[in-house]
């Protein structure tokens, strides 16, 4: 049975945790990471709200690594945050989504390092516009982010009010469903119905070859809010419900932790209908799902087989629950009821602003895959280096517009730190046969994919059109890269400098 994660709720303002990192071989072989409270609590859900102070105190417990495997992070003293020398035992925390400070201590990721038996304190504060919905936290140690996420090291983070702005959610029964992927047992060939990659549900295996799916329970013809988490390191995702075999409905009330249709000013979100979801690694999708009837004899919740391109994973066809129809809803929260007035946009008018510069950007990869690139056009490509000067300099108040291209033979996906951006356009690509869901257009994420190029020199580069917002007190040195965990421990990173504004402007 798929449960909801144990929760920790912030309380007057602040919410304190302690977190310890550690490690463990499952009956497969393969190595486990995972964080836990001291009562042994696994990967809690931190639910907050906007304007909150959320205080973590993280313990590593891994074994010491090998002298061997150590390397200097940054020959700039003055960088340190945390440890000076990354390992194989190092690990940090990225609060995945949200808008919070790149400074040491709260969501730097560049240079922070936390090593075996050392303890590091975040103190992260969520804005008071903070958009309310489902973001998450997991390790972002350049190198070995992706071994540390399938290990199994994340959680939900939730920041509270939805019920606010789509009121359509209050009083629901809630779920949290976090699918993560992990390395096959046996580790054969992926080919056919041979995935590239396992996948978990709230950390019930699916594994295959016998893929049994979880269980979940509904009500018969009970409206419920699922809150949906692609915590895979590598693994894009399709999501639909099929009734018998018929797609279902799912209205869609937000993505990737802001109610869909709620910016530029308006205050409440229109529930968008869609009939699947198309999740790439990190993404969310919030939406309410009604039970099946009586007369449904299979309900069932899964993942169709997905075309990542010749250089690209084996995303099969799993079906990840099956849904029990009059079953009670054990393992459920329930949403709040209407307690205040709507979020206050914070991307009011993004739309109509004048843009301050137009950025073009590329996806590559060597030959051989065994470095990836994510290039400003006219830079050379280069891996990441934590020592490398920012590829992009802008500065506070600045509204851009980027487009990224795919140049590469495989699925690529788009992650920007600190800020979401505006979906503009996707152009001259198909997914499974059809352009993206149209939901995606208009809305504000942090997550796109941008699929393969058929390596046709007679057909354009599949791209996206993204409006980037710099209007918010975020400024130093963070990331974008793909998340795709694999292609960006091998180099599919860059890092942007925002400096400081130097003169008026609308600020947040």
């Amino acid at each position: 049975m798929a449960v909801n994660p144990p929760e920790l709720r912030s309380s007057s303002g602040t919410l304190t945790v302690d977190l310890v990192y550690d490690t463990d071989t499952d009956a497969d072989g393969r190595t486990l990471y995972c964080f836990t409270t001291p009562d042994g609590t696994e990967s809690p859900t931190l639910r907050v709200h906007p304007g909150d102070r959320l205080t973590v105190r993280v313990k590593n417990n891994l074994p010491a690594a090998a002298p061997a495997s150590v390397m200097q992070m940054s020959s700039d003293a003055s960088l340190v945050c945390g440890a000076a020398m990354m390992d194989a035992s190092s690990v940090n925390l990225h609060w995945h989504g949200t808008n919070v400070s790149p400074a040491c201590h709260s969501d730097e990721v560049i240079h922070t390092l936390i090593n075996s038996g050392e303890t590091f304190t975040y103190h992260v504060a969520f804005s008071a516009d903070e958009p309310p919905g489902l973001y998450w936290y997991h390790p972002h140690v350049h190198g070995i982010a992706e071994a540390a996420v399938q290990g199994g090291a994340s959680g939900a983070l939730i920041v509270e009010g939805i019920e606010n702005v789509q009121p359509a959610v209050a009083g629901l029964p809630e779920r949290i469903l976090i699918i993560r992927d992990q390395i096959v047992a046996g580790q054969p060939d992926p080919a056919g119905d041979v995935p590239s990659w396992d996948l978990t549900l709230n950390y019930v295996p699916i594994a295959y070859p016998a893929l049994t799916p979880a269980v979940i329970g509904a009500k018969y013809e009970e409206p419920q809010f699922w809150r949906v988490l692609n915590a895979s390191a590598d693994t894009i995702l399709d999501l639909k419900v099929l009734y018998d075999g018929a797609p279902q409905t799912l209205m869609l009330v937000a993505l990737d932790g802001v109610p869909v249709d709620s910016q530029d000013g308006r205050r409440l979100g229109t529930l968008i209908p869609v009939t699947n979801m198309r999740l790439p690694p990190a993404a969310r999708a919030e939406f309410i799902l009604r039970g099946p009837s009586q007369r449904v004899k299979s309900a069932q919740f899964l993942t169709e087989s997905i075309d990542t391109g010749p250089d690209g994973d084996n995303d099969t066809h799993r079906v990840l629950a099956t849904i029990l129809g009059g079953a009670t809803d054990i393992g459920t929260g329930t949403a709040p009821i209407v307690s205040g007035p709507p979020w206050q946009p914070r991307f009011s008018e993004l739309a109509s602003q004048r843009i301050t510069a137009t950025r073009r950007l590329y996806f590559s990869e060597n030959d051989d895959q065994t470095q990836f690139f994510i290039t400003v056009d006219g830079q050379a490509p280069a891996p990441f280096s934590a020592d490398r000067p920012p590829a992009v300099e802008t500065t506070q108040g600045s509204v851009e517009d980027w487009i990224i291209e795919n140049r590469s033979l495989e699925n690529h996906e788009f992650h920007f730190h600190q800020i979401h951006f505006l979906v503009l356009s996707q152009d001259n690509f198909e997914v499974n046969g059809s352009r993206p869901v149209g939901a995606l257009d208009g809305q504000m994420m942090d997550m796109i994919e941008v699929p393969y190029w058929d390596g046709n020199p007679a057909h354009p580069f599949p791209r996206v059109k993204l409006r980037m917002d710099f209007r918010g007190p975020d400024v130093g040195d963070f990331v974008y890269h793909c998340h795709i965990l694999n292609h960006e421990d091998q180099g599919m990173m860059a890092i942007i400098r925002v400096l400081p504004a130097t003169g008026g402007g609308r600020f947040r």
